[in-house]
């Protein structure tokens, strides 16, 4: 599985000398027991890693640099236990690069009222350190996330948690690499976009290679290589025949999985991330990939169809907030229209990512209507039932723009015996026509990244820390 690395998050807890070393003494004791109980609960996905306590400017400016050079720490989640001026955090919050979350809770869930006293109030003030603390993100516009309510909650936790996947895959957004294997289809306008702005705000690095570089790579791959990989096949696939004979059946899948050994060798060999391909630039490829993409969808790389770029990357960047569950690649495709009925199909040439399978699909060939190459293998299954969230990037001109919309994906109940592809079906929020109609005001495109385990807000958050212009149709 292509994963993002050992990632973990640092635990800033504001405080004050004010209140004198033994009321600090409990604050520590107190952050480092929330701390363990956090790592301990299960929820969150990351480890979380506590630091000195905020007491003073010098303290708070050295965690923030120290944060900015440590790539293995994806952001920091802060809780003011006691009131903590916020003229102490200017400096090392303006100087943070990383995803902030403040949590704004306190260590005991309720007041003591039988033995409260002026003591525990200055201890447990996080209502007042709140407040000063939120004053000056909001003035120096950190667009940091903000988590309330009592910590040992588990929708408290679940929050913590979704941020954090959201702040891991913003660090991976500045190590995407796209390999492009051809240029974009020609006459398609919502696949175009400028890579130069998106490195700049996304980090994103976009770089071309003639169909011949990946061929060169196919042309190496050794037959006993193809072998082990069609065991595997056989182990994780139902095979089906259909109208071929065993032979021609198992020629045209060697063909794919020579594909897949190939890219992901190019890929991997390069540092990249994620690709796309493109059924117009086929030159020295017998099919176009199917099956060999598929594939590495489902080991976490990005990908997008007829050199879309865009998706691409934003398939790699979701598959990492999602830990690759349920995420992918899609392309809406036909309407449903039959009154309360009202969904879309969705589905793609051959390229429909496995990890939205609902049950073990099997391996297909089929002819292509298209790219005039040998019919290619493929995946067919269906997709998962579930809410989720499809998203949609589009390059207006002067700015990029996100599309959200919330969905409803369900089983299919009708067989399609003639359909050589998977699909994946999906009601749209609010409604069909009204979110239909919002989707194709605001210019979203037809491809897209589905996710079944993703929310608008992650979404949005990841949004927030990019200075990326979006809409939520829900």
């Amino acid at each position: 599985m292509l994963t993002a690395g050992k990632k973990e998050f640092w635990f800033v807890v504001g405080s004050q000398h004010l209140y004198g070393e033994e009321a600090l003494a409990e604050v520590r004791a107190n952050a480092q027991k929330m701390a363990d109980a956090l790592n301990e609960s299960g929820v969150l996905p990351y480890p979380l890693v506590l630091q000195d306590l905020a007491v003073s400017a010098d303290t708070i400016t050295s965690i923030m640099k120290e944060v900015n050079y440590r790539d293995e720490v994806a952001g920091v989640i802060t809780w003011m236990h006691t009131f903590s001026p916020a003229k102490l955090w200017i400096r090392g919050t303006k100087l943070l690069q990383k995803p902030l979350l403040h949590l704004a809770t306190q260590f005991n869930e309720s007041i003591p009222w039988d033995t409260i006293d002026m003591d525990f109030m200055n201890l447990n003030q996080s209502a007042h350190g709140d407040r000063e603390y939120g004053f000056i993100n909001a003035r120096l516009k950190k667009q940091n996330k903000i988590v309330t309510g009592y910590w040992e909650h588990p929708e408290v936790q679940q929050q913590i948690a979704d941020w954090m996947d959201v702040a891991a895959a913003y660090n991976e957004s500045f190590h995407i690499k796209v390999a492009r294997f051809g240029d974009n289809m020609r006459n398609v306008a919502v696949t175009e976009g400028d890579k130069v702005e998106a490195q700049i705000q996304f980090g994103w690095t976009v770089d071309y290679f003639g169909i011949g570089d990946l061929v060169q790579y196919i042309g190496d791959v050794k037959d006993e290589e193809v072998q082990a990989l069609m065991a595997e096949y056989k182990d994780l696939y139902e095979f089906d025949y259909a109208s071929y004979s065993k032979e021609d059946w198992e020629k045209s899948v060697k063909v794919q999985a020579s594909y897949e050994i190939a890219i992901k060798r190019f890929l991997d060999e390069g540092g990249y991330t994620a690709f796309t391909s493109n059924f117009e630039d086929l030159h020295g490829m017998k099919q176009l990939p199917g099956l060999a993409v598929q594939r590495l969808m489902a080991q976490g790389y990005g990908f997008a169809g007829e050199g879309d770029w865009k998706t691409a990357a934003l398939d790699r960047l979701l598959k990492v907030m999602s830990r690759n569950q349920s995420t992918g690649f899609m392309e809406d495709y036909t309407y449903e229209l039959a009154a309360g009925r009202e969904s879309i199909l969705q589905s793609h040439m051959l390229e429909v990512d496995p990890s939205l399978a609902s049950s073990k699909p099997k391996i297909v060939v089929s002819p292509l209507g298209i790219g005039d190459r040998e019919d290619p293998a493929r995946l067919v299954f269906d997709g998962k039932a579930g809410d989720g969230v499809v998203v949609s990037m589009a390059d207006f001109g002067t700015h990029f723009k996100l599309l959200i919309n919330e969905v409803t994906a369900f089983e299919p109940e009708v067989p399609a015996p003639n359909l050589p592809v998977a699909r994946v079906l999906w009601e749209v929020k609010p409604n069909f026509q009204d979110g239909v109609k919002a989707w194709l005001e605001n210019g979203g495109g037809h491809h897209t990244v589905v996710s079944l385990n993703l929310t608008a807000d992650q979404i949005v958050s990841y949004a927030k820390l990019v200075d990326l212009d979006y809409v939520v149709i829900k």
